[in-house]
């Protein structure tokens, strides 16, 4: 029997623990007001438009086999 108990003492130390970890993060999240978020959330959309995408490679516009350009390719 002794096993037993120590699994589920195992197992109740595991769901404290876990608790513990999410109340600390969602009291990081809710520290922040809802104008500091949008103000980050913004600059990081900037941050990200400045960043020219690349060009696909014809081996990746091919490789989609239902794409219309896809097609078109293949056939040269």
């Amino acid at each position: 029997m002794r096993p037993w108990k120590l699994l589920g003492l195992a197992g109740l130390a595991g769901v404290a623990a876990t608790g513990a970890v999410l109340a600390r993060g969602e009291r990081q999240r809710r520290a922040h007001t809802p104008e500091e978020i949008r103000t980050r959330l913004r600059e990081r959309h900037a941050a990200l438009a400045d960043v020219p995408e690349p060009a696909p490679s014809r081996e990746e516009l091919v490789s989609g086999r239902g794409h219309r350009l896809a097609r078109v390719l293949r056939r040269r």
